[in-house]
């Protein structure tokens, strides 16, 4: 008996299998193989046609189960996790109207400021928990205004994880979760915000039914059971957004633990007790894959869009050539903590939400011509993101989260030992490495949903750990040091 977990990424959708009883992972697969298209028909935009997810995700299922050597009849519950804040719509028919407006997309940007000053600062941070911002509430407003006959034409809105779960079941719906992440949740009335609808001028009919987190969420159809390979009447047990379900394949479920990715970009996903928020909006909370309104669980979310990117570009431009990742960071310990008071602010991937989007960009300082090599430059680099990790925790901290462990998969920037030893030294907080990815967490999900599995524990108990980083005396001494200078020549950028 297996459970089977899809990622719905902007990128690529990944499929996994798990041994419902010893929760081994028995094959992954992913498609398409080379980064999936995003079109931009104008600067800011970012579209995909749900169809093609549909597509990629046909492949993958069939790559996983070919992998495994597991028959469709074999699996018992499937999962969903999905690119967070896009926007799917549908007529009466299912038909999709639009392509998807997904996450990157900044063309709603003015939607969200506008409903943010019209509904109020005290309404808007107190109950959605965020400004309205860029996300899915703001986009549908978009298309509203500048799709007309369209609109007219709009039986749903869906997050992209609504709309895989409809292709599957026939059912359209949705959970707290993602009303929460499209910014469309009301966490003191718990409910849709009646305000924030009457706002934009939205038909409550458009909001598809609410089904929970973890729990029966549909069945297979049979021609799609055929499509799939899989058998008909499957039940879909669990869907969440990418960034709770990475918390999630990590039992990141308690307040006081992190998850955190570090890929392109770096997220810190902190899980809070309190109905809280930034007075400054510089991180957002979403409710939670366990939220409920008796036990409130909030993921506090912190994206750094110059995190992986600035490692990758001094593996282009600084590092000798030909060196690899491994080498890369080899080549980084051959100087000592701090670089010998260089910093390198990284934030050169466009304006940070975390700095109020200031466009501080990235710089050097404190480069000395005859100190400083390449490879300072390279370690300061690593450096620098951890330091930009740090500087978001501190706001997290201030929110009530009191960080004691940090979760991660064993990949990306948590690859480094320098990055990982950075971020335990400056943090204080120990980092626990795990073997898993979203599709594995997913499918994980739908054991829990399905009641294969009596509790989290229960689910996690097979979870790999691979290594644990705890933060070491004199070194974190020096790296707090180096985040001292850091913090003080960032600060005076944004004030510049």
């Amino acid at each position: 008996m297996c459970l089977l977990g899809c990622d719905i990424g902007s990128s690529s959708v990944k499929a996994s299998l798990v041994d419902s009883q010893t929760g081994a992972i028995l094959a992954s697969d992913f498609y398409p193989k080379e980064e999936a298209a995003i079109h931009a028909a104008n600067p800011g935009w970012a579209e995909q046609d749900p169809a093609l997810w549909w597509e990629y995700l046909k492949q993958a299922v069939q790559g996983a189960l070919q992998k495994a050597k597991k028959q469709g009849t074999d699996v018992k519950a499937i999962g969903i996790s999905y690119q967070m804040h896009g926007l799917v719509l549908v007529d009466k028919k299912m038909q999709v109207l639009r392509p998807s407006i997904i996450w990157c997309d900044s063309r709603a940007v003015g939607y969200g400021d506008r409903a943010f000053k019209s509904l109020g600062e005290k309404y808007c941070l107190g109950n959605l928990l965020n400004s309205p911002g860029n996300f899915t509430a703001a986009k549908l407003a978009w298309v509203k205004e500048n799709e007309p006959e369209l609109y007219k034409s709009v039986y749903k809105f869906m997050l992209p994880g609504d709309y895989i779960a409809m292709r599957m079941t026939g059912d359209i719906r949705t959970t707290v979760s993602g009303l929460s992440e499209g910014i469309f949740w009301d966490f003191r009335k718990n409910q849709v915000s009646d305000l924030l609808m009457k706002h934009f001028g939205f038909d409550e009919s458009l909001v598809p039914e609410i089904c929970p987190t973890f729990g029966l969420q549909g069945e297979l159809l049979p021609s799609v059971a055929a499509e799939l390979g899989l058998k008909k009447g499957t039940p879909v047990t669990y869907r969440a957004g990418d960034q709770p379900n990475n918390a999630l394949s990590l039992n990141v479920l308690n307040p006081g633990e992190i998850a955190a990715t570090g890929g392109t970009s770096g997220v810190v996903y902190g899980v809070n007790d309190q109905v809280n928020f930034d007075t400054r909006s510089r991180v957002n909370t979403f409710a939670h894959v366990n939220h409920t309104p008796d036990q409130v669980r909030l993921g506090v979310l912190l994206c750094i869009n110059g995190a992986g990117i600035l490692n990758s570009w001094m593996k282009r431009n600084i590092a000798p050539q030909g060196m690899n990742y491994e080498q890369l960071n080899a080549f980084c310990d051959t100087v000592p903590i701090g670089a010998q008071g260089l910093s390198i602010l990284p934030f050169g991937n466009g304006v940070e939400r975390m700095l109020e989007n200031k466009p501080v960009g990235c710089s050097m300082h404190g480069l000395n011509f005859n100190i400083h090599t390449k490879a300072h430059i390279a370690r300061a680099a690593q450096e620098g993101i951890v330091f930009s990790f740090k500087y978001g925790m501190d706001i997290m901290n201030e929110m009530g989260i009191d960080i004691r462990v940090i979760r991660a998969g064993n990949a990306n920037l948590f690859l480094s030992p320098i990055f990982r030893d950075a971020l335990a030294g400056v943090t204080g907080a120990m980092i626990e490495l795990y073997d898993t990815n979203g599709a594995v967490g997913a499918a994980k999900g739908a054991g829990m949903g399905a009641g294969i599995y009596a509790s989290a524990k229960e689910a996690f108990a097979s979870l790999q750990k691979i290594d644990v980083i705890e933060p070491d005396g004199l070194r974190a001494d020096r790296y707090c040091g180096a985040y001292e200078l850091w913090k003080e020549r960032l600060e005076k950028e944004i004030k510049a």
